[in-house]
């Protein structure tokens, strides 16, 4: 994990980012020196529970926003390789959890990364790798899109109400789609995909400054 630091403005609150990939961090850090703590968790829901509810024991980190990032798999016909998912909830075997300022951060997302779309609605978790017929079966339940760590990263966020402040600690989750119903990981185009995935997670840097700058405010 990145060393702590306070953001711009001075607040005590941090944002603290969490990924699984190394790929994924190597796209964060690329994007340059910023005022949050990167986290890689490694991959699947128990590490991601695990790492993050370490993080989040740090002395200074009982106030911190987290947010969940890195690739998914999208679930909606139509959607492509480099489209953005802003969770408005996160589900898995724990539970749901409502996430913090949607429309505020993909509207953020929209100017940071102009061109792409933003899909906004539910998350799903899985232990897996999701294909095929799963894929229908997970869009039937509501949800848009699925990646391994996202639910388990803010379920180990919310769970116990560990932040003091009122309406508890602001979560969020946003991933880049890296395939889809009509461009999966095992067809033609993959690398294609993959690299446009890439380029669209290392510009969405400011719009998470600019919906944790904007939760912070009303503590002011």
């Amino acid at each position: 994990m990145s060393a702590l630091r306070g953001d711009r403005a001075g607040n005590p609150d941090p944002l603290l980012v969490a990924c699984a990939l190394r790929i994924e961090q190597t796209a964060l850090r690329s994007a340059g020196r910023g005022d949050y703590a990167l986290l890689r968790t490694g991959m699947g829901p128990r590490a991601a529970e695990r790492s993050v509810a370490r993080a989040l024991e740090r002395t200074g980190m009982e106030r911190a926003a987290v947010l969940a990032t890195g690739f998914c798999a999208g679930l909606v016909p139509g959607m492509h390789p480099g489209d953005l998912v802003v969770a408005d909830q996160t589900r898995d075997p724990h539970g749901a959890v409502t996430c913090t300022g949607t429309a505020l951060l993909a509207e953020a997302l929209a100017r940071a990364v102009p061109g792409r779309t933003v899909h906004t609605g539910a998350l799903t978790g899985s232990d897996h790798v999701v294909r095929g017929q799963e894929r229908a079966q997970l869009r039937a339940t509501g949800a848009i899109a699925v990646d391994m760590e996202s639910a388990a990263t803010l379920w180990a966020a919310t769970r116990g109400d560990r932040c003091p402040s009122e309406g508890g600690r602001p979560v969020a989750a946003v991933r880049v789609i890296v395939d889809a119903p009509e461009h999966e990981l095992v067809r033609i185009g993959t690398v294609r995909g993959g690299i446009s995935a890439f380029r669209v997670l290392r510009a969405v840097l400011p719009a998470f400054y600019d919906w944790h700058r904007s939760l912070l405010l009303p503590r002011r």
